[in-house]
């Protein structure tokens, strides 16, 4: 019979990309690993790792058992989460990745909630963007994402993961305070006249940047990209010091009254959608289903949500 161990870290060969990575990630010497994958290829009958320059690359057969290890996990998730509720109260640890502004304005008061309701919950928050988030909550690294998508901007979703919708935060341009409207922008026509001012956005190859970029485009002009951040709170305060206009959503005032004129978008391109993941099999854990709705309460009752932010006339 084929050892569940040895199928484990075959997986995580295949999510972690590098013998180096799964040694890391499960403390382990890299010898360690390459010897248990040996024998799990004695045990199977077939190679399961060609090289390819430096790095390894899993066979079509190491293919067909990481498909078969993924189902045996998922019934092993599901078989954690009825054992987690039978019994009395939740406990032990609940690790989560969050991405800046869900960190910033819904995350506190889900702890809050969940500090009273379930003091036995221990709960360990990681900042870290989707990009990255979610193929560690395959890894195993996380137990859940808050994840996101923009508007026309679909992000991928990896088979193992299933999600539940959380909300809605609306997107808005923020300018300068004391910047008149540029000839032939409208506060709810989108970035029309908007070619020369300079802007701060999120780095290449984030959903973020790619939906700014095809907004700015729509609008007919290359945006000039001064500054680069994935930290929100530094786009809000370039805006504050008059040095850029920025792309901001609703979260980044966590409850708070804006700080700087913000103007509607045309309403297909101003809502991104907010949603949390978790492996296949383990949203039915009770401390999976507390979190997500404490999250959901703090989302639905925060003050000052996005449809209510003030705008430019």
């Amino acid at each position: 019979m084929l050892d569940l161990h040895r199928l484990r870290l075959l997986r995580e060969l295949k999510h972690r990309g590098t013998l180096a990575a799964v040694a890391e990630a499960l403390s382990y010497s890299p010898s360690s690993i390459s010897q248990q994958l040996s024998v799990l290829e004695k045990e199977v009958g077939a190679p399961l790792l060609e090289p390819v320059g430096r790095r390894v690359r899993l066979t079509a057969q190491a293919e067909i058992l990481v498909a078969h290890t993924e189902a045996v996990l998922e019934r092993l998730e599901r078989a954690e989460a009825d054992l987690a509720a039978s019994l009395e109260g939740i406990a032990g640890v609940l690790r989560v990745a969050a991405f800046q502004t869900a960190a910033l304005a819904l995350v506190p008061d889900a702890l809050s909630l969940l500090r009273d309701a379930h003091p036995r919950l221990r709960i360990e928050i990681t900042q870290r963007e989707p990009e990255s988030a979610l193929p560690a909550l395959l890894a195993r690294d996380f137990d859940l994402v808050i994840t996101e998508e923009y508007p026309g901007e679909p992000g991928p979703r990896p088979a193992g993961v299933e999600y539940a919708e959380l909300g809605e935060d609306e997107i808005r341009l923020a300018l300068p305070s004391g910047t008149p409207p540029a000839p032939g922008h409208a506060a709810d026509g989108g970035l029309r006249g908007l070619a020369d001012v300079p802007w701060v956005m999120e780095p290449e190859g984030t959903a973020s940047r790619q939906w700014a970029t095809r907004l700015c485009r729509a609008a007919g002009f290359e945006p000039d990209v001064r500054f680069e951040s994935t930290d929100l709170l530094l786009h809000l305060r370039l805006v504050e010091r008059g040095h850029a206009a920025a792309l901001l959503p609703g979260l980044v005032w966590a409850g708070r009254a804006p700080t700087v004129p913000v103007d509607r978008l045309p309403a297909e391109h101003r809502i991104r959608r907010l949603f949390t993941a978790s492996r296949r099999g383990g949203g039915g854990h009770p401390a999976v289903r507390a979190f997500r709705t404490a999250l959901a309460d703090g989302f639905a009752n925060r003050n000052g949500s996005p449809g209510g932010l003030p705008h430019r006339d």
